[in-house]
């Protein structure tokens, strides 16, 4: 147990309570004009229904963002659990991150990782600084869900599996 008064160390320290709380692994992808660019979020959340939105939070210091921004759509993928090496990649600082991970464009440029669970065609509604990120809102276009496949887990800095556990709930 780590328990904290003052914060000597607050990014370390924050990181770890973070990672107490497991998050859902996606992908926000485009076809650039220099090919596909994307990366691994773990900061994906339903924003509202009436308009369509959803939130992904951006570190300042990506060099990927920069480029992701620029397109007029961005594909947003919910891995699946088989797709760990796929969120390894889409995680790397550098080199291919789409080496052996199969995808597909739309004719806007939305990029999709084949086999996830749930995409999301969206475009840049509002961006908002928040500290050493950027909130993104995205408007979502069109959706395709696959609700059946189980969906990777981030927690701890690992990513995981979920575990089906029969619950009684007692009155």
């Amino acid at each position: 147990m780590i328990i904290v008064n003052t914060l000597d160390e607050p990014a370390t320290v924050l990181r770890k309570a973070f990672g107490c709380f497991p998050t859902g692994v996606a992908a926000v992808c485009a076809e650039s004009g220099d090919g596909p660019v994307g990366m691994a979020v773990s900061s994906f959340t339903s924003v509202s229904l009436d308009p369509p939105l959803l939130s992904v939070c951006m570190q300042n210091t990506s060099t990927t963002w920069p480029t992701l921004r620029q397109q007029s759509r961005l594909g947003l993928s919910v891995l699946a659990e088989n797709q760990v090496s796929a969120g390894k990649r889409l995680s790397m600082k550098t080199g291919d991150r789409f080496a052996e991970t199969a995808w597909r464009a739309t004719e806007d440029g939305a990029l999709f990782v084949l086999g996830a669970s749930a995409w999301f065609d969206c475009s840049i509604y509002a961006e908002i600084p928040a500290g050493d990120h950027t909130v993104v809102l995205l408007e979502i276009h069109s959706l395709q869900t696959q609700p059946d496949l189980a969906p990777l887990v981030f927690h701890g800095s690992r990513f995981r599996r979920l575990h089906d556990v029969d619950l009684v709930v007692e009155s």
